[in-house]
């Protein structure tokens, strides 16, 4: 037993700056609040993107991001290290929603201030953050209420869509404008996506049993929901 803690004393003055009290208390903290932070992102998401695997990477990020300023210290060699070890990672998953980048910073922040012992801003800071994202959240700011809707039909090459659509369009929309136009089925069909604003009290189903009258029967889709789609 005398041994082990010669061991660890020895160990203790080898790193010079933080004991293993710090590495303790540094790591259970990053924990803790990075924690806190998932809980808080699984409460406040909305839709059907969530990711349990984002969340534990949330919580993995803190801990990470507290040993590593731990280890830095105040050394600037090792930072330049540590700048040059992960300038080789590339990241190549693309954030389903602007949000996450939010969260992604908020933990990398909380373990920051863990790693350089600045606990109490750390508690503070995760306390308020937290409470913004609830607050935004519970309240429902800065929402908009749209009305445009994404409508692709698909007609066959040789018709005017133009024409085609004429009927349907003036009768249940208040605004339509064309985004793009291309050919499908090794060019048998085309593919033609609108930007449209129906009247009120028109139902969708209307305005789809309506075109399909007057493109001989091929595919509709209206999108109803969320605008952030690939064209």
């Amino acid at each position: 037993m005398d041994e082990l803690m010669k061991d660890l004393d020895k160990f203790g003055d080898l790193t010079g700056v933080f004991t293993l009290m710090d590495v303790g208390i540094v790591l259970f903290l990053s924990f803790a609040l990075s924690v806190c932070v998932g809980y808080v992102y699984r409460y406040t998401h909305r839709g059907v993107s969530y990711s349990q695997s984002y969340v534990h990477t949330l919580v993995i990020m803190g801990c990470v991001i507290a040993v590593i300023m731990l280890i830095i210290g105040s050394n600037i060699a090792r930072a330049f290290a540590l700048v040059g070890a992960l300038s080789i990672v590339r990241f190549r998953n693309a954030m389903k929603e602007t949000r996450d980048i939010g969260f992604i910073f908020m933990a990398m922040a909380i373990g920051m201030a863990v790693g350089t012992r600045f606990y109490m801003l750390a508690i503070l800071s995760s306390a308020a953050l937290c409470a913004v994202a609830v607050v935004l959240y519970k309240l429902n700011m800065f929402a908009k209420v749209v009305r445009e809707r994404i409508l692709r039909v698909q007609l066959p090459v040789d018709r005017d869509h133009e024409e085609a659509l004429d009927e349907p369009f003036h009768k249940y929309l208040d605004e339509y404008r064309i985004i793009s136009l291309k050919t499908v089925r090794a060019g048998v069909l085309q593919q033609v996506t609108y930007s449209v604003v129906l009247k009120k009290k028109v139902s969708p189903r209307v305005l789809i049993e309506a075109i399909r009258k007057n493109n001989d029967n091929q595919k509709v889709t209206l999108i109803l929901g969320q605008q952030e789609i690939d064209l």
